[in-house]
């Protein structure tokens, strides 16, 4: 996310500089202008798991738990959580807390968001994962509240991070067009919502009645700017004072400037490509090596999968695509996190095999292919895909490349359009089950599962795992059950791993900000260096 800041004299800003220690000081009402790298889908935070949504919602609502940092559960609208029996989560919820109309926040407000959630219509990617495990609530008293499971679920305080709280007063089927309007987007978050303009920006005011810490800032122009040198641009002339996703050309040279600073980690985003599975004959982007129609879907055959993979030289895309902005994987998540799986590298660089393992699929000449992916959204995903083609076209598969507008590639992915495409997801509880769920279960709208398997991947070994995991209680015996049901996943090339990006925010000299796994920018985190 960008962001801009000023005092209310609009005259003390002058580009290259600082706003001045006066203004920083004085009584005048401070504007942060942030703009996020790519477009947000909605205000309504039940429409879309889409991390550009996530970050616009945790300014204005707020869930039970939040995560720190690095994406430990924290309290939050829930001051403690605790399991009454192995079926049953009790949850004191904070007093006192208003929502932005000035309704008390209560047990009720829980219940009917809950219940909201998996109703959300023509969701491109829902949240029902979260909400669907939890089958009765029981409202204790007006700040205490049961949530009761089918079976034994240690995941439900991970799951209600993702989850934005609503007030019951919203009514019946609350409408996505009312959020996106205003009408409805009331949270309980530290800013309150004025205007959106699709596309262009989302405006907010601080809500002074908030119940947690006061934001610094008492206005937020939250803008969508998804051009990288715009963004740096912008930095440097001193109209931005904070940016998120630096772009990896620029931030050598921004480590060095005096006039910023940079804070970076390693993210939690796992870049990859999606491969369809859901047709058995032939699929839209391939034909034969002349152009032939086939009769069958070659990337139903795990032979050419795994070909497809090993010709991807990762190491050297981190290197000379990501300039060093990203680690090469072979899993969902980055070492070091719970649930990473230490035995299982990123695929090793063998074009020689990636040949044999063709021709053993019957595929000794190869085939053509399209690799389509987004053009805004992603660090350098133009310049991914182009790689790519390249490495594919080494071993004999013919790759056209295509790069779309976010906007239109992520509504034609949505209806499995594509054959092989670039996608990128935040694993946002910080461990393997979230994706796990969402990426490579078979997809099961009723029960919430593969919400975003947009390749259609199925393997009911892998979902048996997963369910085992998401009820194993121990947190240690869980972990390897994630581990086996990631390995799993992986030798089966449900999918095809490339990077966990590194996320690098650039800001003014006097401003300070903490670096999120998660990928989000919250201007309640951007404050003056004391």
């Amino acid at each position: 996310m960008v962001v801009r800041y000023q005092a209310a004299m609009r005259g003390a800003v002058v580009a290259g500089c600082l706003v001045g220690a006066a203004a920083m000081n004085g009584a005048a009402a401070q504007t942060l202008t942030m703009a996020s790298s790519a477009p947000i889908t909605s205000v309504d935070p039940h429409y879309h798991t889409f991390t550009p949504n996530a970050s616009l919602d945790a300014h204005l609502f707020d869930s039970l738990l939040d995560m720190d940092a690095q994406s430990r559960p924290v309290a939050a609208l829930a001051e403690s959580w605790k399991l009454v029996d192995e079926r049953t989560w009790e949850l004191k919820l904070r007093q006192g807390v208003k929502f932005h109309n000035g309704a008390a926040f209560t047990a009720e407000d829980v219940a009917y968001t809950l219940d909201r959630v998996p109703r959300v219509p023509n969701s491109p990617g829902s949240f029902a994962i979260y909400t669907k495990p939890i089958v009765g609530v029981e409202i204790v008293d007006p700040h205490t509240i049961r949530l009761r499971t089918a079976g034994i679920y240690p995941l439900v305080p991970i799951d209600l991070t993702q989850v934005a709280i609503i007030p019951h007063g919203l009514g019946k089927d609350p409408a996505t067009e009312d959020f996106n309007s205003g009408k409805n987007a009331i949270g309980t978050g530290p800013f309150r919502f004025v205007s959106y303009k699709p596309g262009d920006r989302v405006e907010m005011d601080r809500f002074d009645g908030y119940w947690g810490k006061k934001p610094y800032w008492q206005h937020v122009s939250f803008r969508i700017i998804p051009n990288d040198g715009a963004r740096t641009a912008a930095l440097l002339s001193g109209d931005i004072g904070f940016i998120e996703a630096v772009p990896t050309t620029d931030a050598a040279r921004l480590r060095t400037d005096k006039r910023v600073h940079l804070a970076e980690t390693v993210s939690l985003r796992i870049i990859f490509l999606t491969l369809d599975q859901s047709r058995d004959g032939p699929t839209p982007f391939i034909t034969g090596p002349n152009g032939e129609k086939l009769d069958r879907n070659p990337l139903k055959d795990h032979r050419v999968r795994e070909a497809l993979s090993i010709a991807i030289n990762r190491p050297a895309i981190v290197e000379r695509v990501m300039e060093g902005a990203a680690i090469p994987a072979g899993q969902f998540l980055p070492p070091g996190s719970y649930s990473y799986a230490p035995d299982l590298p990123p695929p090793a660089y063998d074009a020689a095999r990636a040949k044999k393992l063709l021709a053993e699929a019957g595929f000794p000449n190869g085939f053509r292919i399209t690799l389509h992916g987004p053009n805004d959204r992603y660090v350098n995903d133009a310049k991914i895909i182009q790689s790519i083609g390249q490495m594919w076209t080494r071993i004999g598969v013919q790759t056209s490349v295509e790069g779309i507008t976010w906007s239109n590639y992520i509504a034609r992915a949505n209806k499995q359009e594509f054959s092989a495409y670039l996608l990128g997801w935040g694993s946002s509880s910080g461990e393997a089950s979230n994706p796990l769920r969402s990426l490579v279960a078979t997809f099961d709208a009723a029960k919430g599962r593969g919400a975003v398997n947009r390749g259609r991947y199925s393997n009911p070994q892998l979902d048996a795992l997963i369910d085992k995991a998401v009820t194993t209680a121990d947190d240690a015996a869980r972990e390897k059950v994630l581990q086996q049901a990631t390995k799993l996943a992986m030798d089966d090339v449900a999918f095809i791993p490339l990077h966990n990006q590194k996320n690098i925010w650039g800001m003014r000299s006097d401003l300070t900000y903490i670096a999120r796994a998660d990928e989000q920018s919250r201007a309640q985190d951007v404050r003056p260096v004391q």
